[in-house]
Protein backbone atom coordinates (compact mmCIF):
# COMPACT_ATOMS: atom_id res chain seq x y z
CA UNK A 1 0.00 0.00 0.00
CA UNK A 2 1.19 3.21 -1.16
CA UNK A 3 2.32 5.80 1.75
CA UNK A 4 -0.13 8.40 2.66
CA UNK A 5 1.57 11.75 0.62
CA UNK A 6 -0.89 13.58 -0.71
CA UNK A 7 -4.36 14.56 -0.55
CA UNK A 8 -4.89 12.94 -3.85
CA UNK A 9 -4.55 9.52 -2.52
CA UNK A 10 -7.17 9.73 -0.24
CA UNK A 11 -10.41 7.31 -0.90
CA UNK A 12 -13.65 9.27 -1.51
CA UNK A 13 -15.85 9.81 1.83
CA UNK A 14 -12.53 10.69 3.83
CA UNK A 15 -12.99 14.18 5.12
CA UNK A 16 -9.89 16.38 3.97
CA UNK A 17 -8.65 20.39 4.65
CA UNK A 18 -10.83 22.54 3.16
CA UNK A 19 -7.92 24.90 2.35
CA UNK A 20 -5.04 24.41 0.32
CA UNK A 21 -2.18 23.52 2.22
CA UNK A 22 0.47 25.82 0.23
CA UNK A 23 -0.97 28.91 0.34
CA UNK A 24 -0.66 29.41 4.22
CA UNK A 25 2.49 29.41 5.84
CA UNK A 26 3.29 28.28 9.70
CA UNK A 27 2.72 30.81 12.93
CA UNK A 28 3.07 28.10 15.88
CA UNK A 29 5.07 25.97 16.73
CA UNK A 30 4.02 22.78 18.95
CA UNK A 31 6.57 21.51 20.88
CA UNK A 32 6.14 17.44 21.75
CA UNK A 33 4.04 15.94 18.53
CA UNK A 34 2.23 12.98 20.54
CA UNK A 35 -1.40 11.62 19.81
CA UNK A 36 -2.46 13.72 22.29
CA UNK A 37 -1.61 17.14 20.04
CA UNK A 38 -2.68 15.66 16.67
CA UNK A 39 -5.55 14.67 18.14
CA UNK A 40 -6.34 17.98 19.57
CA UNK A 41 -4.80 21.43 18.75
CA UNK A 42 -3.65 19.79 15.23
CA UNK A 43 -7.29 19.54 14.99
CA UNK A 44 -8.76 23.07 16.11
CA UNK A 45 -6.11 24.54 13.73
CA UNK A 46 -7.01 22.42 10.85
CA UNK A 47 -10.88 24.01 11.43
CA UNK A 48 -9.22 27.65 11.56
CA UNK A 49 -7.43 27.53 8.52
CA UNK A 50 -10.52 26.28 6.51
CA UNK A 51 -12.34 29.13 8.54
CA UNK A 52 -10.75 32.13 8.21
CA UNK A 53 -7.13 30.90 6.64
CA UNK A 54 -4.25 32.32 7.69
CA UNK A 55 0.20 32.18 8.24
CA UNK A 56 -1.10 29.91 10.61
CA UNK A 57 0.22 26.20 10.06
CA UNK A 58 2.22 24.04 12.37
CA UNK A 59 6.29 23.27 12.89
CA UNK A 60 6.58 20.29 15.32
CA UNK A 61 9.24 19.92 17.59
CA UNK A 62 10.25 16.27 19.10
CA UNK A 63 12.54 16.87 22.04
CA UNK A 64 13.75 13.01 22.14
CA UNK A 65 12.23 10.44 19.75
CA UNK A 66 12.95 10.55 16.20
CA UNK A 67 9.99 8.13 14.78
CA UNK A 68 6.99 10.86 14.92
CA UNK A 69 9.46 13.18 12.75
CA UNK A 70 10.26 10.44 10.54
CA UNK A 71 6.91 9.11 10.10
CA UNK A 72 5.21 12.68 9.74
CA UNK A 73 7.89 14.18 7.38
CA UNK A 74 7.44 10.96 5.18
CA UNK A 75 3.77 12.09 4.46
CA UNK A 76 4.43 16.14 4.29
CA UNK A 77 3.03 16.77 7.42
CA UNK A 78 -0.39 14.76 6.56
CA UNK A 79 -1.70 12.14 8.98
CA UNK A 80 -5.51 10.10 10.25
CA UNK A 81 -7.47 11.35 12.83
CA UNK A 82 -9.99 8.02 13.32
CA UNK A 83 -13.27 9.28 15.49
CA UNK A 84 -14.49 6.10 17.24
CA UNK A 85 -17.84 5.49 19.42
CA UNK A 86 -20.85 3.65 19.27
CA UNK A 87 -22.26 4.52 15.67
CA UNK A 88 -18.90 4.18 14.27
CA UNK A 89 -15.60 5.13 13.14
CA UNK A 90 -14.52 8.11 10.81
CA UNK A 91 -11.77 9.11 9.25
CA UNK A 92 -10.83 12.60 8.84
CA UNK A 93 -7.06 13.58 6.91
CA UNK A 94 -5.47 16.65 9.02
CA UNK A 95 -2.94 19.19 6.86
CA UNK A 96 -2.23 21.71 9.79
CA UNK A 97 1.28 20.48 10.27
CA UNK A 98 3.83 21.59 7.52
CA UNK A 99 6.37 19.47 8.98
CA UNK A 100 8.63 18.20 12.49
CA UNK A 101 11.74 19.19 13.66
CA UNK A 102 13.72 15.96 15.69
CA UNK A 103 15.36 18.11 18.00
CA UNK A 104 17.51 15.54 19.26
CA UNK A 105 19.16 15.12 15.98
CA UNK A 106 18.77 18.87 14.84
CA UNK A 107 18.89 20.99 17.49
CA UNK A 108 20.01 23.67 15.18
CA UNK A 109 16.76 23.39 13.34
CA UNK A 110 14.95 23.36 16.41
CA UNK A 111 15.96 27.13 17.64
CA UNK A 112 15.96 27.84 14.19
CA UNK A 113 12.15 27.69 14.11
CA UNK A 114 11.73 29.03 17.31
CA UNK A 115 13.62 32.29 16.69
CA UNK A 116 11.80 32.53 12.57
CA UNK A 117 9.63 36.02 12.72
CA UNK A 118 6.67 34.06 11.47
CA UNK A 119 6.05 31.82 14.66
CA UNK A 120 4.08 34.22 16.78
CA UNK A 121 2.35 31.06 19.31
CA UNK A 122 4.60 28.21 20.75
CA UNK A 123 2.21 25.65 22.05
CA UNK A 124 3.08 22.53 24.00
CA UNK A 125 2.39 19.16 25.55
CA UNK A 126 5.31 17.55 27.34
CA UNK A 127 3.94 16.11 30.56
CA UNK A 128 4.99 17.66 33.57
CA UNK A 129 7.78 15.87 34.12
CA UNK A 130 9.06 17.02 31.15
CA UNK A 131 9.38 20.72 32.15
CA UNK A 132 11.01 20.81 35.38
CA UNK A 133 9.37 23.08 37.40
CA UNK A 134 8.78 23.06 40.79
CA UNK A 135 5.62 24.90 41.54
CA UNK A 136 5.92 27.80 43.60
CA UNK A 137 9.71 27.90 43.56
CA UNK A 138 11.03 28.03 39.75
CA UNK A 139 13.08 25.63 37.88
CA UNK A 140 14.52 22.09 39.78
CA UNK A 141 18.05 21.55 38.91
CA UNK A 142 18.08 18.07 39.98
CA UNK A 143 15.88 18.06 36.61
CA UNK A 144 18.67 16.57 34.21
CA UNK A 145 16.94 18.82 31.08
CA UNK A 146 17.15 21.61 33.64
CA UNK A 147 20.72 21.05 34.93
CA UNK A 148 22.21 20.47 31.30
CA UNK A 149 20.69 23.41 30.13
CA UNK A 150 21.89 25.72 32.59
CA UNK A 151 25.61 24.52 32.05
CA UNK A 152 25.32 24.43 28.30
CA UNK A 153 22.40 27.25 27.55
CA UNK A 154 23.32 28.17 24.20
CA UNK A 155 23.23 23.82 23.47
CA UNK A 156 19.77 23.27 25.10
CA UNK A 157 17.87 20.04 25.19
CA UNK A 158 15.02 20.52 27.58
CA UNK A 159 11.73 22.59 26.56
CA UNK A 160 12.73 25.47 28.88
CA UNK A 161 15.72 25.93 28.00
CA UNK A 162 14.86 26.15 24.37
CA UNK A 163 12.26 28.50 25.17
CA UNK A 164 14.70 31.00 26.98
CA UNK A 165 17.48 30.13 24.42
CA UNK A 166 14.42 31.23 21.38
CA UNK A 167 13.19 34.24 23.41
CA UNK A 168 17.20 35.54 24.06
CA UNK A 169 18.19 35.29 20.08
CA UNK A 170 14.33 36.90 19.41
CA UNK A 171 15.35 39.74 21.58
CA UNK A 172 18.66 40.25 20.57
CA UNK A 173 17.79 40.13 16.80
CA UNK A 174 14.82 42.64 17.94
CA UNK A 175 11.66 40.07 16.84
CA UNK A 176 8.82 39.97 18.88
CA UNK A 177 8.48 37.65 21.10
CA UNK A 178 5.65 34.46 20.71
CA UNK A 179 3.08 33.73 22.99
CA UNK A 180 3.79 30.63 25.14
CA UNK A 181 0.42 28.62 25.68
CA UNK A 182 1.43 25.31 27.49
CA UNK A 183 -1.48 22.67 26.93
CA UNK A 184 -0.60 19.77 29.54
CA UNK A 185 -2.97 18.73 32.16
CA UNK A 186 -1.51 21.19 35.08
CA UNK A 187 -3.26 23.71 36.88
CA UNK A 188 -3.31 27.24 35.86
CA UNK A 189 -0.36 25.66 33.41
CA UNK A 190 0.18 29.15 32.01
CA UNK A 191 1.75 30.84 35.36
CA UNK A 192 3.79 28.13 36.11
CA UNK A 193 5.22 27.69 32.60
CA UNK A 194 5.76 31.91 33.09
CA UNK A 195 7.75 30.62 36.69
CA UNK A 196 10.05 28.00 34.82
CA UNK A 197 10.90 30.43 32.36
CA UNK A 198 11.63 33.50 34.45
CA UNK A 199 13.47 31.94 37.25
CA UNK A 200 15.61 29.87 34.38
CA UNK A 201 16.27 33.42 32.80
CA UNK A 202 17.22 34.72 35.65
CA UNK A 203 19.75 32.68 36.49
CA UNK A 204 21.85 33.18 33.84
CA UNK A 205 20.52 36.79 32.33
CA UNK A 206 18.49 38.92 34.97
CA UNK A 207 17.77 41.38 32.03
CA UNK A 208 16.62 38.58 29.75
CA UNK A 209 14.21 37.42 32.64
CA UNK A 210 12.85 40.77 33.41
CA UNK A 211 12.07 41.47 29.78
CA UNK A 212 10.50 38.18 29.66
CA UNK A 213 8.22 39.11 32.38
CA UNK A 214 7.41 42.58 30.63
CA UNK A 215 7.10 41.01 26.69
CA UNK A 216 5.87 37.40 26.74
CA UNK A 217 2.37 36.24 27.55
CA UNK A 218 1.93 33.07 29.14
CA UNK A 219 -1.66 32.59 28.64
CA UNK A 220 -3.46 29.04 30.76
CA UNK A 221 -5.34 26.41 29.20
CA UNK A 222 -7.93 23.86 29.65
CA UNK A 223 -7.61 20.98 27.21
CA UNK A 224 -9.87 17.46 27.07
CA UNK A 225 -10.22 14.97 24.48
CA UNK A 226 -9.62 11.14 25.36
CA UNK A 227 -6.76 9.95 23.12
CA UNK A 228 -5.51 6.35 23.12
CA UNK A 229 -1.83 5.13 22.10
CA UNK A 230 -2.04 4.12 18.58
CA UNK A 231 -1.96 0.38 18.13
CA UNK A 232 -1.67 -1.54 14.87
CA UNK A 233 -5.40 -1.51 14.77
CA UNK A 234 -5.71 2.21 14.38
CA UNK A 235 -2.29 1.78 11.55
CA UNK A 236 -4.89 -0.77 10.08
CA UNK A 237 -8.08 0.70 10.32
CA UNK A 238 -6.82 4.10 8.59
CA UNK A 239 -5.38 1.91 5.23
CA UNK A 240 -8.34 0.77 5.38
CA UNK A 241 -10.44 3.83 5.35
CA UNK A 242 -8.00 6.44 3.59
CA UNK A 243 -6.10 3.25 1.03
CA UNK A 244 -2.68 4.58 2.24
CA UNK A 245 -0.58 3.23 4.30
CA UNK A 246 -0.10 5.92 7.14
CA UNK A 247 2.37 5.55 10.36
CA UNK A 248 1.28 8.52 11.88
CA UNK A 249 -2.34 7.85 12.28
CA UNK A 250 -3.81 8.25 15.60
CA UNK A 251 -7.64 7.84 17.24
CA UNK A 252 -10.01 9.42 19.59
CA UNK A 253 -13.50 9.82 20.73
CA UNK A 254 -15.84 12.73 19.66
CA UNK A 255 -15.72 14.73 22.42
CA UNK A 256 -13.09 17.54 22.27
CA UNK A 257 -12.43 20.51 24.53
CA UNK A 258 -10.24 23.38 24.79
CA UNK A 259 -10.43 26.23 26.82
CA UNK A 260 -8.05 29.15 26.43
CA UNK A 261 -7.16 32.70 28.55
CA UNK A 262 -7.69 35.29 26.11
CA UNK A 263 -3.64 36.85 25.85
CA UNK A 264 -2.48 36.57 22.35
CA UNK A 265 -0.65 40.35 22.07
CA UNK A 266 0.92 38.95 18.13
CA UNK A 267 -2.79 37.53 17.12
CA UNK A 268 -4.03 33.37 16.97
CA UNK A 269 -5.92 31.22 14.72
CA UNK A 270 -9.48 31.27 14.38
CA UNK A 271 -9.52 28.29 16.63
CA UNK A 272 -13.15 29.34 17.95
CA UNK A 273 -14.28 27.80 14.57
CA UNK A 274 -13.61 24.20 15.91
CA UNK A 275 -14.82 24.47 19.51
CA UNK A 276 -12.32 26.65 21.48
CA UNK A 277 -13.85 28.63 24.00
CA UNK A 278 -12.02 32.22 24.85
CA UNK A 279 -12.82 33.16 28.55
CA UNK A 280 -10.67 35.61 30.76
CA UNK A 281 -10.32 33.32 33.86
CA UNK A 282 -9.45 29.51 33.37
CA UNK A 283 -9.76 28.44 36.73
CA UNK A 284 -13.28 27.20 36.83
CA UNK A 285 -13.22 24.92 33.97
CA UNK A 286 -9.76 23.36 34.64
CA UNK A 287 -10.66 22.95 38.45
CA UNK A 288 -14.11 20.84 37.19
CA UNK A 289 -11.98 19.00 34.73
CA UNK A 290 -9.25 17.62 37.60
CA UNK A 291 -11.72 16.70 39.91
CA UNK A 292 -14.67 15.56 38.05
CA UNK A 293 -12.92 13.80 34.53
CA UNK A 294 -9.37 13.29 35.75
CA UNK A 295 -9.81 12.36 39.37
CA UNK A 296 -12.30 9.95 38.31
CA UNK A 297 -10.43 8.63 35.64
CA UNK A 298 -7.47 8.14 38.52
CA UNK A 299 -9.93 6.23 41.14
CA UNK A 300 -10.80 3.91 37.95
CA UNK A 301 -7.95 3.40 36.22
CA UNK A 302 -6.04 2.00 40.24
CA UNK A 303 -9.27 0.01 40.52
CA UNK A 304 -9.76 -1.58 37.12
CA UNK A 305 -6.16 -2.24 36.96
CA UNK A 306 -5.92 -4.08 39.54
CA UNK A 307 -9.10 -5.94 39.14
CA UNK A 308 -8.15 -7.18 35.52
CA UNK A 309 -9.96 -4.31 33.40
CA UNK A 310 -7.40 -3.22 30.47
CA UNK A 311 -9.84 -0.76 29.36
CA UNK A 312 -12.06 2.24 30.60
CA UNK A 313 -15.11 0.35 28.83
CA UNK A 314 -14.34 -2.40 30.37
CA UNK A 315 -14.66 -0.38 33.87
CA UNK A 316 -18.17 0.63 33.15
CA UNK A 317 -19.15 -2.89 32.11
CA UNK A 318 -18.86 -3.73 35.97
CA UNK A 319 -21.50 -2.88 37.51
CA UNK A 320 -19.61 -2.34 41.03
CA UNK A 321 -16.91 -0.16 39.49
CA UNK A 322 -19.34 1.83 37.50
CA UNK A 323 -21.59 2.18 41.31
CA UNK A 324 -17.77 3.85 42.12
CA UNK A 325 -17.38 6.12 38.90
CA UNK A 326 -20.71 7.26 39.89
CA UNK A 327 -20.14 8.42 43.78
CA UNK A 328 -16.96 9.89 42.35
CA UNK A 329 -17.95 12.04 40.17
CA UNK A 330 -20.71 12.84 42.66
CA UNK A 331 -18.20 13.70 44.98
CA UNK A 332 -16.42 15.80 42.54
CA UNK A 333 -19.35 17.59 41.82
CA UNK A 334 -19.97 18.57 45.35
CA UNK A 335 -16.44 20.21 45.56
CA UNK A 336 -17.05 22.60 42.70
CA UNK A 337 -18.78 26.09 42.72
CA UNK A 338 -20.63 27.09 39.44
CA UNK A 339 -19.13 26.99 36.19
CA UNK A 340 -20.38 29.57 33.64
CA UNK A 341 -22.09 28.22 30.80
CA UNK A 342 -21.79 24.40 31.95
CA UNK A 343 -24.30 22.14 34.09
CA UNK A 344 -22.51 20.08 36.40
CA UNK A 345 -24.84 17.27 36.17
CA UNK A 346 -25.17 17.18 32.39
CA UNK A 347 -20.90 17.37 32.14
CA UNK A 348 -20.99 14.49 34.82
CA UNK A 349 -23.47 12.00 32.50
CA UNK A 350 -21.06 13.01 29.45
CA UNK A 351 -18.16 12.12 31.13
CA UNK A 352 -20.09 8.86 32.17
CA UNK A 353 -21.02 8.27 28.69
CA UNK A 354 -17.28 8.69 27.91
CA UNK A 355 -15.83 6.35 29.86
CA UNK A 356 -18.49 3.84 28.64
CA UNK A 357 -17.74 4.43 24.59
CA UNK A 358 -17.07 1.12 23.52
CA UNK A 359 -15.46 2.13 20.51
CA UNK A 360 -12.50 3.48 22.41
CA UNK A 361 -9.86 1.05 23.68
CA UNK A 362 -8.07 3.22 26.58
CA UNK A 363 -6.32 1.67 29.15
CA UNK A 364 -6.75 1.68 32.74
CA UNK A 365 -2.99 1.02 32.75
CA UNK A 366 -1.83 4.18 30.72
CA UNK A 367 -3.85 6.54 32.76
CA UNK A 368 -2.72 4.75 35.73
CA UNK A 369 1.09 6.02 35.33
CA UNK A 370 2.60 9.42 36.94
CA UNK A 371 0.35 9.22 40.10
CA UNK A 372 2.44 11.20 42.38
CA UNK A 373 2.22 13.85 40.00
CA UNK A 374 -1.59 13.93 39.51
CA UNK A 375 -3.16 13.12 42.84
CA UNK A 376 -2.50 16.42 44.64
CA UNK A 377 -5.15 18.78 42.07
CA UNK A 378 -7.19 15.49 41.61
CA UNK A 379 -7.69 14.46 45.39
CA UNK A 380 -5.74 15.78 47.88
CA UNK A 381 -7.14 19.32 47.12
CA UNK A 382 -10.80 18.19 47.00
CA UNK A 383 -10.37 16.39 50.25
CA UNK A 384 -8.96 19.08 52.31
CA UNK A 385 -11.45 21.35 51.20
CA UNK A 386 -14.50 18.87 52.37
CA UNK A 387 -13.16 18.29 55.39
CA UNK A 388 -13.34 22.03 56.27
CA UNK A 389 -16.29 21.43 55.58
CA UNK A 390 -17.25 19.17 57.60
CA UNK A 391 -17.97 16.44 55.07
CA UNK A 392 -17.17 12.60 53.88
CA UNK A 393 -13.57 12.19 52.35
CA UNK A 394 -14.55 8.66 51.63
CA UNK A 395 -14.94 8.60 47.68
CA UNK A 396 -11.29 10.65 47.38
CA UNK A 397 -10.47 8.52 50.83
CA UNK A 398 -10.77 4.83 48.71
CA UNK A 399 -9.10 6.32 45.45
CA UNK A 400 -5.72 7.34 47.49
CA UNK A 401 -5.83 3.61 49.18
CA UNK A 402 -5.92 2.38 45.37
CA UNK A 403 -3.04 4.23 44.15
CA UNK A 404 -1.06 3.09 47.72
CA UNK A 405 -2.03 -0.72 46.35
CA UNK A 406 -1.21 0.10 42.83
CA UNK A 407 2.27 1.62 44.45
CA UNK A 408 3.34 -2.20 45.47
CA UNK A 409 3.86 -3.07 41.93
CA UNK A 410 1.74 -6.81 42.11
CA UNK A 411 -1.54 -7.79 41.44
CA UNK A 412 -3.65 -9.50 43.70
CA UNK A 413 -2.21 -13.36 41.13
CA UNK A 414 1.19 -11.60 41.82
CA UNK A 415 2.00 -10.24 38.35
CA UNK A 416 4.53 -7.46 38.84
CA UNK A 417 4.15 -4.43 36.65
CA UNK A 418 6.42 -1.19 36.13
CA UNK A 419 4.55 2.06 38.11
CA UNK A 420 5.72 4.00 35.68
CA UNK A 421 6.15 7.11 37.48
CA UNK A 422 8.69 10.02 38.03
CA UNK A 423 9.32 8.92 41.48
CA UNK A 424 9.11 5.24 41.05
CA UNK A 425 12.24 4.65 42.83
CA UNK A 426 11.50 6.54 45.53
CA UNK A 427 8.68 4.75 46.39
CA UNK A 428 10.07 1.83 46.08
CA UNK A 429 12.52 2.96 48.75
CA UNK A 430 9.73 4.12 51.22
CA UNK A 431 7.59 0.73 50.81
CA UNK A 432 10.61 -1.58 51.80
CA UNK A 433 9.69 -3.31 54.38
CA UNK A 434 5.98 -2.22 54.78
CA UNK A 435 3.74 -5.04 54.89
CA UNK A 436 0.35 -3.84 56.53
CA UNK A 437 -2.05 -1.01 55.47
CA UNK A 438 -0.74 1.33 58.07
CA UNK A 439 2.94 1.14 57.48
CA UNK A 440 2.38 1.22 53.71
CA UNK A 441 0.36 4.04 53.81
CA UNK A 442 2.45 6.16 56.50
CA UNK A 443 5.69 5.42 54.15
CA UNK A 444 3.74 6.64 51.36
CA UNK A 445 2.00 9.54 53.31
CA UNK A 446 5.50 11.18 53.93
CA UNK A 447 6.92 11.09 50.87
CA UNK A 448 8.21 15.05 50.33
CA UNK A 449 6.04 17.39 48.97
CA UNK A 450 3.10 15.20 47.91
CA UNK A 451 0.46 14.60 50.03
CA UNK A 452 -0.26 18.02 52.30
CA UNK A 453 1.00 18.18 55.83
CA UNK A 454 -2.79 18.99 56.88
CA UNK A 455 -4.14 16.08 54.87
CA UNK A 456 -1.74 13.97 56.73
CA UNK A 457 -2.06 14.93 59.50
CA UNK A 458 -6.03 14.79 59.43
CA UNK A 459 -7.19 11.71 61.67
CA UNK A 460 -10.59 11.13 60.05
CA UNK A 461 -8.83 10.95 56.51
CA UNK A 462 -5.93 8.74 58.07
CA UNK A 463 -8.66 6.26 59.56
CA UNK A 464 -10.50 6.17 56.05
CA UNK A 465 -7.59 5.89 53.88
CA UNK A 466 -5.53 2.98 56.11
CA UNK A 467 -9.36 1.11 56.41
CA UNK A 468 -9.74 0.80 52.97
CA UNK A 469 -6.12 -0.24 52.21
CA UNK A 470 -6.45 -2.84 54.84
CA UNK A 471 -9.50 -4.40 53.03
CA UNK A 472 -7.55 -4.08 49.99
CA UNK A 473 -4.87 -6.29 51.35
CA UNK A 474 -6.56 -8.67 53.11
CA UNK A 475 -9.39 -9.65 50.89
CA UNK A 476 -7.93 -8.50 47.42
CA UNK A 477 -8.85 -5.68 45.40
CA UNK A 478 -11.74 -7.16 43.86
CA UNK A 479 -13.32 -8.26 47.15
CA UNK A 480 -12.95 -4.55 48.47
CA UNK A 481 -14.32 -2.71 45.54
CA UNK A 482 -17.53 -5.24 46.29
CA UNK A 483 -17.05 -4.29 50.02
CA UNK A 484 -17.11 -0.52 49.69
CA UNK A 485 -20.37 -0.60 46.93
CA UNK A 486 -22.20 -2.45 49.78
CA UNK A 487 -21.00 -0.13 52.13
CA UNK A 488 -22.51 2.47 49.90
CA UNK A 489 -25.87 0.74 49.75
CA UNK A 490 -26.19 0.48 53.12
CA UNK A 491 -25.67 4.14 53.78
CA UNK A 492 -28.48 4.71 51.50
Amino acid sequence: MARLTSLDQVSPGVALPRYRLGAHGCGIVHIGVGAFHRAHQAVYTDDALAAEGGDWRIIGISLRSTDIADALNAQNGLYTLIVRDAAGDRARVMGSIAHVVAAAREPGAALAALTDPGIRIVTITVTEKAYGIARGSGVDESNPAIAADLASPRAPVGVIGLLVEALRLRRQAGTPPFTVLCCDNLPDNGTLLAQGVTDFARRLEPELARWIEAEVAFPSCMVDRITPASTNRTYADAERMTGCADQAAVESEPFSQWVIEDRFPTGRPAWAAGGALFVGEIAPYERMKLRMLNGTHSMLAYCGYLTGCTYVRDVMLRPDLASLVDRHLAAARSTLPPVAGVDLKHYAADLRARFANPAIAHQTYQIAMDGTEKLPQRLFQPSLELLSRGESVRPFAFATSAWMRYCLGRTDEGATYALRDPREEQIVRALAGAGDARSISAALHTLPGFIPPALAANATWRSEVDGALSVMLEKGMAAAVRAEVASIAEAG
